[in-house]
């Protein structure tokens, strides 16, 4: 019997036996584990799920059961990636054992409908800007405190999560083409994103307006989609791809120098998309070209010399890395030094600045206990900066930490940077 035959993964992509062995189990990455930090369990550290792996890759552990037990608590922060002296790429390791899973396990009917109701609502705009109306009823009849009492707990996460809703941003649209004043020094195409456009379109609009003042023309395609990210993190392959595939026939058609993304998530995806389609002939180069342009919005800013003029923010902001920026794409820097453009702003950083905050694409919702007590300890963290305002690059981090955090404002870090250029108080 060969290796493969007794392997409890299936044959597509299985965790690469050379990735498995690259861990010496030193134990580095455990004070940065969210999950072993809240529960001390060697099989809920990076080090225990890749031991689980290789059990599962060695025919000596089936899928179902623990071994999905202990993955699905996994967040997917890839703060082990950033503390592991040995270079083991847990984020490849992680991202083919969840589409095996989604497989070969059948979850509970419950699970099942939770999860696929998830991926019928986010990655559709139209169908979030029904949700967005439904939920300014919603909140306007007052019934999230009635339904903190009798909803279950996944359902109560959900609702929490909501962000006030203002309808005509949710409907608004952005232009296609914003120039710059002066001269063009670079051409760059904008992921306006889905949740992202329906309940923060500020910040796109934030986006496009700091991007011109920097001289950048923007092109922001109207029949852009969802670009994939939530499924590939969930482990949902076959949704990917086909997001994947769309987005770069969007966004391939535009003279751009670089595809700008506000989004940490959705710019960890889209850098990832030469990866995703390695295997497909027709795809393979149009997703390398692809990736190879993609850039968080700070990269770009970075980049540039400051060009516009920047008025006196004078406050105390604490920047939060969002886990797939700082951890996923190793951007650390360049939002801060964009931030310190800013005159009169004094920047710090927070106490456990590495530990997720317990959002991490979908893990708020599926597996709402753990997120809640990360989502205190980040609040906690905060509040110990003082912070006159909070400033992180991703939607999903600013939902979960304004549900445990009172007094403290929070924007992204362009829109702090465009409240400086136009020289009004942020927020």
């Amino acid at each position: 019997m060969s290796d493969a035959d007794r392997s409890s993964f299936d044959a597509l992509h299985p965790p690469s036996r050379e990735l498995l062995d690259d861990c010496v189990h030193c134990g580095f990455c455990l004070p940065t584990c969210p999950t072993y930090q809240l529960w001390g369990e060697e099989m809920d550290s990076p080090r225990g799920r890749i031991y689980l792996m290789d059990l599962a890759e060695r025919g000596e552990i089936e899928l179902a059961g623990a071994f999905t037990q202990h993955i699905d608590a996994c967040l997917g922060c890839m703060a082990c990636v950033t503390s592991c002296p040995s270079g083991v790429q847990y984020n490849r390791l992680l991202e083919a054992t969840r589409p095996q899973i989604e497989r070969n396990v059948r979850r509970s009917r419950a699970d099942r409908l939770f999860r696929d109701g998830i991926f019928a609502l986010f990655p559709y705009r139209r169908r979030l800007r029904a949700a967005a109306v439904a939920g300014l009823a919603y909140q306007k009849l007052g019934l999230a405190r009635l339904a903190e009492r009798v909803l279950p707990p996944r359902l109560r996460a959900a609702q929490a999560l909501m962000p006030p809703v203002r309808l005509r941003e949710a409907f608004a649209s952005l232009p296609r083409r914003v120039r710059p004043e002066g001269t063009v020094r670079l051409r760059v195409a904008m992921l306006s994103g889905c949740v992202q456009d329906v309940f923060f379109h500020e910040v796109n609009v934030a986006t496009q307006r700091v991007l011109a003042a920097e001289g950048c023309e923007v092109l922001t395609p109207r029949d852009q989609g969802c670009c994939g990210a939530l499924g590939l993190h969930a482990g949902r392959e076959p949704h990917a791809v086909r997001r994947a595939k769309r987005t770069i026939e969007t966004f391939e058609r535009l003279p751009a120098d670089r595809i700008v993304v506000n989004v940490a998530g959705c710019g960890s995806s889209m850098k990832e998309y030469a990866d995703l389609l390695a295997d497909d002939p027709e795809w393979a180069e149009r997703a390398r070209a692809f990736s190879e342009k993609v850039r968080d919005v700070s990269e770009v800013l970075a980049e540039l010399e400051p060009r516009a003029p920047r008025h006196p923010v004078r406050a105390r902001v604490a920047y939060h890395d969002a886990c797939h920026l700082g951890h996923a794409q190793g951007v650390r820097d360049q939002p801060r030094a964009v931030l310190r453009t800013i005159p009169g702003l004094e920047l710090v950083d927070l106490p456990e600045a590495e530990i997720c905050c317990g959002s991490a694409g979908i893990y708020n919702m599926v597996q709402p206990e753990p997120a809640a007590e990360l989502g205190e300890r980040k609040a906690a963290n905060i509040r110990a900066a003082r912070p006159d305002l909070l400033v992180t690059a991703n939607p999903g981090c600013l939902l979960q930490i304004g549900r445990y955090l009172d007094g403290v404002p929070m924007l992204h870090p362009v829109q702090l940077l465009d409240a400086s250029i136009q020289g009004r108080p942020p927020g």
